[in-house]
């Protein structure tokens, strides 16, 4: 009977103070009356995200501004419009690309056609897919397969390419269009989180002389050079070192 009066005072004790205060009570037993673990401990506590590094260029300049004006004429002799002609794009901030073609008349010589593309492609970091860097990687890579692929190229052959943003490779091949023989050389290139394609290629039409491979090669490079250094500059930054 004495343990049970004693019990029923220490109930009633608690019963006086306020509810906050109930938990801080203890039984018998000596453990508090609440018996649960307090939510601040680590076992409530979430995963911490994953993070990865911030992608290098926030944006892509307009691609039919990728070339001087030098560099198009060159390229493209008399071409039929030095402004290019975009592609469209829901988001020029992730992707964009422009065209130019040329067909240069030499009478009974026939005549030299050139056609020349260029496509950008950023990728921002997200941690569910990987840095900027590592997303425009694997797309390098696999623009470079689809070149090598290219449906009825001939004597396809893969050449480095040094001094081009990070990494460049330069694909060249035959291919045949309309009963016309075509040299075309693809350079991609990659900068930090931007990939750039370069798309040339040449034919001798009417009877006109086939176009030297190696030096639309020599050309493409070049121009996928100086695309590489107007993306960087639109972002502000230098081009990125090889």
């Amino acid at each position: 009977m004495h343990r049970s009066a004693k019990r029923l005072a220490g109930l009633l004790t608690c019963a006086a103070v306020p509810v906050l205060l109930v938990a801080g009570c203890s039984g018998s037993d000596g453990k508090s009356s609440g018996g649960s673990t307090p939510s601040g401990s680590s076992s409530a506590a979430g995963a911490p995200s994953p993070t990865v590094a911030a992608a290098k260029y926030k944006k892509l300049p307009n691609a039919c501004e990728a070339f001087s004006k030098d560099t198009v004429n060159t390229m493209l002799p008399k071409v039929k419009d030095a402004a290019g002609s975009p592609g469209k794009t829901s988001d020029p901030a992730t992707r964009g690309s422009c065209t130019w073609s040329s067909s240069d008349e030499q009478g009974v010589d026939g005549t030299q056609f050139r056609w020349l593309d260029v496509a950008y492609q950023r990728y921002d970091s997200d941690p569910a897919l990987g840095s900027g860097e590592k997303r425009a990687t694997d797309f390098f890579t696999q623009q470079v397969n689809d070149a090598k692929g290219t449906p009825g190229a001939k004597k396809t052959a893969v050449v480095e390419t040094a001094g081009t943003g990070d990494t460049a490779t330069s694909i060249t091949y035959d291919i045949k269009k309309d009963g016309n023989d075509f040299k075309n050389t693809t350079v991609v290139a990659r900068a930090a989180n931007i990939v750039v394609t370069v798309d040339y290629n040449g034919a001798g039409l009417a009877g006109a002389d086939t176009p030297n491979g190696n030096d639309l090669l020599k050309a493409a490079q070049a121009a996928a050079k100086e695309a590489v250094a107007t993306a960087a500059k639109a972002n502000g930054a230098p081009p990125a070192k090889s």
